[in-house]
């Protein structure tokens, strides 16, 4: 009997936690009315445009779990502090077209006179419980206090480690507009934002964001979800296109057609955004490895390739430098130009730069 309470009391307090804010909340009413007429959701939630199993075939979640708590890479994590920079990105020439890396998937970007973040974490931790999932060492010397004013938020998907409850909060006076996949509103309506400031799109729409700025927003093949219940919003990469620039700001993806399909709609590209990093064979079909990234970026004809979504947490079983030493390595075979900055270094769009292999030497 007193195990039986200790359970129901475990189970209640799991429950009340994620009742709430940080959760956010499934869409309901005119926005859900609107998912369920969407050509991408079927059966309940929305659907990948290729057959997608959330593990390789022959595994188990007993095999992921077995992994992770016993075979995971002893280099998962670096042992001392990463390098980085801290740009003033308060006083910056309004003139340069730039971008600034955060680690992982978080960016911001200043072009032709407006101010873009994608995918901002800043509050340390990629989890609803924040001693876990921590950043590196050095990987998180940024705070919402850093950012002016920005014109463009743009939210991949609802994932814990892209979309992070305490970043959005505290930069929510600065933000003029959202943009995300279809459903992801809810949270930020449930959060207090300005819904007219919030565009929310499915994959193949387009929003005139006025000044030669256009969105184009594009699938991935992925999932979402805050809570047990997945795929009630929809995971999104976006084509942004600006007066002078092309770019492709991929969130999470695995590898598929997907990326031709796009490249041949909307390229070429002048840089694209990918993901190379907390991958494994185990879930090979959402998130992809290194050499499918520089695969993704030629056919999406992008000059140049920045791989992101590594350096910052540690969500997969691999060392934690070899997404950037495998992409690297292919990127060199494949003669595909790299912006490798590190966290904080400010890249000017309009110049060649070369960049120094950080990342080597850190154990």
């Amino acid at each position: 009997m007193t195990l039986l309470i200790i359970l129901a009391l475990l189970v209640a307090g799991v429950i009340l936690f994620m009742q709430t804010p940080q959760f956010g909340r499934k869409p309901t009413g005119e926005r859900l009315k609107k998912i369920e007429l969407s050509p991408n959701y079927k059966d309940g939630q929305f659907q990948n445009l290729s057959h997608t199993p959330d593990l390789a075939e022959g595994v188990s979640m007993s095999n992921v779990l077995w992994k992770f708590f016993f075979g995971k890479s002893k280099r998962s994590k670096p042992k001392a502090a990463l390098p980085s920079q801290k740009t003033d990105l308060l006083h910056l020439d309004p003139k340069e077209n730039i971008i600034v890396w955060f680690g992982h998937s978080s960016y911001f970007i200043q072009v032709d006179g407006k101010t873009i973040l994608v995918d901002p974490v800043f509050s340390g931790s990629a989890s609803p419980i924040s001693f876990t999932t921590k950043a590196f060492a050095g990987a998180d010397v940024y705070s919402a206090d850093d950012f002016p004013k920005i014109d463009f938020l743009f939210i991949s998907h609802d994932h814990w480690d892209h979309l992070d409850y305490e970043t959005v909060m505290k930069l929510k006076a600065k933000v003029s507009k959202i943009i995300t996949g279809l459903g992801t509103g809810e949270h930020f309506e449930r959060w207090g934002f300005d819904m007219n400031s919030v565009i929310e799109r499915d994959w193949y729409e387009t929003v005139e964001l006025g000044e030669g700025f256009t969105v184009h927003v594009t699938p991935g093949r992925h999932f979402a979800g805050r809570t047990f219940k997945r795929n009630t919003a929809i995971w999104a990469s976006f084509v942004l296109k600006t007066p002078t620039q092309n770019l492709f700001l991929g969130g999470d993806s695995g590898y598929d057609s997907h990326f031709k399909a796009t490249g041949d709609k909307y390229g070429p590209f002048d840089v694209a955004i990918l993901e190379c990093g907390q991958y494994n064979e185990y879930w090979k079909y959402i998130h992809m490895m290194p050499e499918e990234t520089v695969k993704a970026a030629q056919e999406l004809k992008a000059k140049k390739l920045m791989p992101v979504h590594w350096a910052k947490f540690s969500l997969a079983l691999h060392d934690w430098d070899e997404p950037i030493l495998r992409v690297t390595a292919e990127a060199k075979k494949q003669n595909m130009p790299l912006i490798t900055p590190m966290i904080g270094q400010k890249v000017n769009f309009d110049k060649e730069e070369t960049f120094a292999e950080w990342w080597k030497g850190l154990e």
